[in-house]
């Protein structure tokens, strides 16, 4: 489970980009987190991976407050935290299977390991035909699958998305949103921030609704615009 429990998150600039936040994500869920441009949507994300950390309140993942770990404890917190963006970063020299293969081979995985988890990976985002391909090889949502291959190949229970489908046409983006389903099917939480009002609105799943740091509705199971 993870819980936001009196949040408040002010920059050095002064700016108040989280005020007050309250919510449960219960394991397996599928969250979608909405609102326009800088209601707090990535900020939240950031201080779940601790690249930011909180002014002030708790962030709950299973129990530990990870507002108050370590930082040599970060790197096992990001081990079962995983993030899509909304640009793919993949590596341009390394193929396909590179790409995934690289987050496993720095954890110091055995070779017939990482084979195994790669595949699997691909096989998941359908994109097992285009393992020996280079990025330069493949289209906008082929490149985001492998992202999200690539994100999800160490199998950390937590997958974050930011705004995955942003840069994509509607039917590409559905492929991605396929993609995801079938993950969150297998077990992952999956939070993800988006402007994307129709996929929201047809996955009726729960949405949480940001304007200016403060969440303005919370539903377990709804629209972008679902009313109270």
């Amino acid at each position: 489970m993870i819980e936001f429990e009196n949040v408040f998150k002010e920059y050095s600039n002064g700016i108040l980009a989280l005020s007050n936040i309250n919510f449960k994500i219960l394991d397996g869920d599928f969250v979608f987190l909405v609102g326009s441009s800088g209601a707090g949507k990535s900020t939240m994300l950031k201080l779940l991976m601790r690249e930011e950390t909180v002014t002030r309140g708790k962030i709950l993942i299973e129990g530990t407050d990870i507002t108050k770990i370590t930082k040599r404890k970060i790197p096992e917190l990001r081990r079962n935290i995983s993030v899509v963006f909304q640009d793919h970063r993949l590596l341009d020299k390394k193929t396909v299977f590179e790409n995934v293969a690289y987050a496993l081979e720095i954890l110091g995985e055995s070779k017939k390991n990482i084979k195994l988890s790669v595949e699997e990976a691909l096989e998941i985002v359908s994109l097992t035909d285009k393992k020996n391909c280079y990025p330069s090889e493949l289209s906008g949502g082929e490149s985001q699958r492998v992202s999200i291959a690539r994100a999800i190949v160490n199998k950390a229970p937590i997958l974050l998305c930011d705004e995955p489908t942003g840069n994509l046409d509607q039917e590409t983006a559905w492929d991605i949103m396929k993609a995801l389903i079938k993950i969150n099917e297998r077990g992952t939480t999956i939070v993800m921030a988006t402007h994307a009002v129709d996929i929201v609105n047809k996955m009726q799943r729960h949405v949480i609704t940001l304007n200016k740091g403060q969440i303005v509705k919370d539903i377990e199971s709804g629209g972008y615009y679902e009313e109270d």
